[in-house]
């Protein structure tokens, strides 16, 4: 009998239950992206996927999901760090959009989102958007193409109700590129 395949099994390391403090309130934007850095280096560091973090807040700084990159280990390539803290967060709250029907929520990410990170960002419902590193730092770094934008993409955000911040620890965010190149890159 041939069947087709009906289920798809995502997960994260078992590291990042022991890793993160769940309990934690992330007051301000600086300490929710190195959440998103942590989560990328200790990825990076532990060989469990490429080298990326993400993390999804409410406004008041709650820890609702996070996220690394397991694109290479699940063998998928939607597992990017920002979908896996998307599908976790929507998991749990049991809804496709994050903020209906009230609150707002703040994706914190290692890097810029790629242009499959972009679009979802656009759909997930998220309030705002707080960046480490730059797509270009990203490309500059690694292997990685971090595909087409559009060329106003922060502003397209904005307009569609996501605030943008860029360049937040971005020097702190440039070295796991650094460190992931200096351990051998896409060998997991």
């Amino acid at each position: 009998m041939h069947t087709l395949p009906s289920l798809v099994n995502l997960s994260l390391p078992d590291w990042v239950e022991r890793e993160v403090d769940a309990t934690r309130i992330y007051a301000d934007d600086e300490s929710r992206v190195a959440l998103a850095i942590q989560l990328a280096q200790r990825n990076v560091e532990l060989a469990t996927g490429g080298p990326f973090g993400a993390a999804v807040f409410t406004a008041e700084g709650k820890l609702v999901s996070v996220g690394v990159n397991r694109v290479v280990p699940q063998s998928c390539s939607v597992a990017h760090a920002e979908m896996m803290a998307y599908m976790l967060a929507q998991t749990k709250l049991q809804r496709f959009r994050l903020n209906d029907p009230d609150g707002e929520f703040v994706l914190a990410t290692s890097a810029q989102p790629c242009c499959q990170c972009y679009g979802a960002t656009v759909w997930a419902g998220i309030d705002e958007l707080l960046i480490g590193a730059r797509a270009e730092d990203v490309e500059e770094l690694t292997e990685f193409d971090e595909g087409p934008l559009p060329a106003d993409w922060v502003g397209d955000l904005e307009r569609r109700g996501v605030r943008v911040k860029q360049d937040i620890l971005r020097t702190q965010a440039r070295e796991v590129f650094v460190r992931y190149r200096q351990l051998g890159g896409a060998n997991y």
